[in-house]
């Protein structure tokens, strides 16, 4: 399986820690991950979320962090998965 995970990033210290802890659990359970917390920080907003799509593209399914609903870009990337018949899973 192909999974994105998807969270909070934004005003998230440790973000990428916790992206990376969800990425390497489903790397030993098979399946391999897009994780958007590796993308360069600084861009604005409205750049990030024409990627995330297109990883969202390449992906079976949307791993979605406990912490997603605290996201507004985790719910636009839910919806998103959801218009694109993606499996969803929760955290």
């Amino acid at each position: 399986m192909k999974y994105y995970i998807a969270g909070k990033i934004t005003n998230l210290t440790n973000y990428r820690e916790v992206f990376k802890k969800a990425e390497d659990k489903l790397t030993e359970e098979g399946h391999l991950c897009m994780n958007p917390a590796i993308l360069t920080e600084g861009f604005p907003y409205d750049v990030y979320m024409p990627i995330c799509y297109a990883m969202i593209d390449a992906c079976d399914s949307i791993y979605l962090l406990k912490n997603w609903t605290d996201s507004k870009g985790a719910k636009l990337e839910y919806e998103y998965a959801l218009s694109k018949n993606k499996q969803i899973v929760f955290e």
